[in-house]
């Protein structure tokens, strides 16, 4: 199966210290379906239709990444891309040595 990458990660804020990536349509689709059914609404529905809509080919995944992050906007969940990612930093570490 061909995954359907979007051109730049979208970051949401699932929780106060948690910040989730999600990088693919597949990624999206399975946040959107496991959002708190109490939560959904008309906006949910259209991101999610859109998301199934672009993974079918019949959207571009463009308007589909776009949606999402109109979506998280409008539920506050959406974060600015990091500076600096985790694994951009140099670990601090001897290397695994330990020291005599």
């Amino acid at each position: 199966m061909q995954t359907k990458m979007f051109d730049r990660p979208v970051y949401l804020s699932e929780r106060k210290d948690l910040v989730i990536e999600i990088a693919n349509l597949a990624d999206a689709i399975d946040f959107l379906e496991e959002w708190s059914e109490g939560d959904q609404d008309l906006i949910h529905d259209a991101t999610l239709k859109t998301c199934y809509l672009a993974h079918d080919g019949l959207k571009p995944i463009s308007v589909a990444r776009d949606t999402l992050c109109a979506f998280a906007k409008k539920k506050g969940i959406l974060v600015e891309a990091p500076a600096v990612l985790p694994w951009m930093l140099k670990g601090t570490s001897g290397g695994g040595r330990v020291s005599p």
